[in-house]
C-alpha cells in the first residue's frame, strides 16, 4: 500500500499540547492520569483543577466528573496502587480454583 493511500486514524479526544489550557481539562477527564501527574506537569493542585473544571464545564458535566473522580481510585496514585494490588490478589486466588 502506498503511503498516500493509508487510512488516517482520527482520535476522538486528542491530547492537547501541555501549554494549552485545555490540557488540564483533558487530563482531568482521562482515567489514567492522576492528580499527582497533573500537579507534576502543570503545578496545579487538585483543588485548583477542581476550580478550573467548575468554571470550564457545564454544571451537569461538572457533577458527572466529580462523581467519577470521587468513586474512582484511579485519580489518586496511592489509591490506584492499592486497588491494583487487590486485583492481583483476586487473580492469584482464582488461578488456584
Amino acid at each position: 500500500m502506498k503511503k498516500g493511500q493509508r487510512p488516517i486514524t482520527k482520535v476522538k479526544n486528542y491530547e492537547p499540547k501541555l501549554d494549552d489550557p485545555d490540557w488540564i481539562i483533558w487530563a482531568a477527564w482521562a482515567d489514567r492520569i492522576t492528580f499527582e501527574d497533573i500537579k507534576k506537569k502543570t503545578g496545579k493542585s487538585e483543588s485548583e483543577v477542581i476550580k478550573i473544571m467548575r468554571k470550564s464545564l457545564k454544571s451537569s458535566s461538572f457533577k458527572l466528573w466529580r462523581k467519577r473522580t470521587k468513586n474512582q481510585s484511579i485519580k489518586h496514585r496511592k489509591k490506584f496502587e492499592l486497588s491494583r494490588k487487590e486485583i492481583r490478589r483476586k487473580i492469584k486466588k482464582n488461578d488456584y480454583i
